[in-house]
C-alpha cells in the first residue's frame, strides 16, 4: 500500500488502527469522527480532522487516500462501511499489523482488524470487516464471516467455522471443529466444546448457554 490511510472514528481501536499503520511505515492522513468535541485535537501527532461525511476529506478517499473503519460497534461500522461502498465506490483496507503471522495459504478479506501477534494458520479464510485483537490464535482451516470480533488471546483452533456476526471474548478457547452461529457471544476465558446456535451467549468451562 502506497497511499495515506484515513481513519474513521477517533476512539477505542482507532489509536490501535494508527500503530498497526505506522508498524507498516504507512502514513494516516488524519482521523474523522462524528463527535465534533474532538474536532482539532490529535492522537499521537495525528489530527483529527472533521467528522465522518466531510466532503472535502472524503472526497480523497479511493484516489489519493485510502480508507479504515476504526470502530467496534458493528451498526457503525456497517454504516460507515456503506457510506464508502455508495458514496467513494471503495472498500475500507485492511489494518494488519507488521508483527501478525499470516499464513501464505491463508485467505483475508477487506477492512480487517488483526493487531501485534496475530497469528492467521493455513488455509484459513477471514472475510470482511472483522477485529482480530492481539495475540489472538486462528490455527489451521479457520472459517470467519463478516463483522467478527476476537479478543486478546483467544484461541480458535483447526476446523472451526464462525458465522457474522459473532464475539469471542479475551482468552476464549473454541476446540477443532465447532461451529459458531450468527451474532453469538463467547464469554471470555470459555471453553468451547460444542456447537453454538445463532444468537446465544455461552460462558464457562465447559461454556454453557446462559441468559442475556
Amino acid at each position: 500500500m502506497e497511499k495515506p490511510v484515513i481513519i474513521f472514528g477517533g476512539k477505542g481501536i482507532a489509536k490501535a488502527a494508527l500503530e498497526i499503520f505506522k508498524s507498516n511505515s504507512i502514513v494516516v492522513y488524519g482521523f474523522l469522527d462524528d463527535d465534533a468535541t474532538i474536532h482539532g485535537t490529535e492522537i499521537d501527532d495525528v489530527s483529527i480532522l472533521g467528522k465522518t461525511d466531510d466532503h472535502g476529506f472524503t472526497k480523497l478517499i479511493g484516489q489519493k487516500t485510502e480508507a479504515f473503519v476504526a470502530t467496534d460497534d458493528n451498526a457503525l461500522r456497517k454504516k460507515q462501511v456503506k457510506m464508502l461502498m455508495d458514496s467513494r465506490k471503495v472498500m475500507p483496507t485492511n489494518a494488519i499489523h507488521q508483527q501478525a503471522y499470516i499464513s501464505d495459504s491463508a485467505t483475508i478479506g477487506h477492512g480487517n482488524f488483526i493487531n501485534a501477534r496475530a497469528n492467521i494458520g493455513s488455509d484459513t479464510n477471514i472475510g470482511q470487516h472483522n477485529i482480530i485483537n492481539t495475540a489472538a490464535i486462528l490455527e489451521h482451516s479457520v472459517q470467519i464471516g463478516d463483522y467478527v470480533q476476537v479478543g486478546a488471546g483467544a484461541i480458535i483452533n483447526s476446523g472451526v467455522a464462525i458465522a457474522n456476526e459473532v464475539f469471542v471474548g479475551s482468552g476464549a478457547i473454541i476446540v477443532s471443529g465447532v461451529k459458531i452461529g450468527k451474532k453469538a457471544r463467547i464469554g471470555a476465558g470459555s471453553v468451547v466444546i460444542a456447537d453454538v446456535k445463532d444468537g446465544e451467549t455461552v460462558f464457562g468451562n465447559p461454556a454453557m448457554k446462559v441468559d442475556k
